[in-house]
């Protein structure tokens, strides 16, 4: 079963750090862009950051300069490396990507991870 398994959320004061990981598991043959998403209460889900498989990346303009993006394509493996955390990026992070599974029919399919909650206090 393919999947994605997402860690390394917490509650951090403004100002702080921190880094989430994203990893792929489970038999698959590709993975495409891999990207963050993230959804407070009362707001839209916001796209955060992409990353492609050649590796350029593109992010919100709300955490440009403070978030960068970075995968390890041999563990299939996205990271989000989030600096100067302000309250305002506290919100459910999730990861997403299209990945094609190794199994027939060789299926391209979305996946997203549960979840990792990011709390940011003033």
């Amino acid at each position: 079963q393919v999947q994605l398994v997402e860690s390394g959320g917490g509650l951090v004061q403004a100002g702080g750090s921190l880094r989430l990981s994203c990893a792929a598991r489970g038999s698959t043959l590709s993975i495409t862009a891999m990207n963050w998403y993230r959804h407070a209460p009362g707001r839209e889900r916001e796209l955060v950051a992409t990353i492609t498989n050649g590796g350029s990346t593109t992010y919100a303009d709300s955490v440009k300069g403070r978030f960068t993006i970075s995968r390890d394509n041999a563990k299939n493996t996205v990271f989000l490396q989030m600096n100067s955390l302000k309250p305002e990026d506290t919100a459910l992070y999730y990861c997403n990507a299209a990945m094609r599974i190794a199994t027939p029919p060789y299926k391209l399919n979305t996946y997203w991870g549960q979840g990792t909650q990011v709390t940011v206090s003033s």
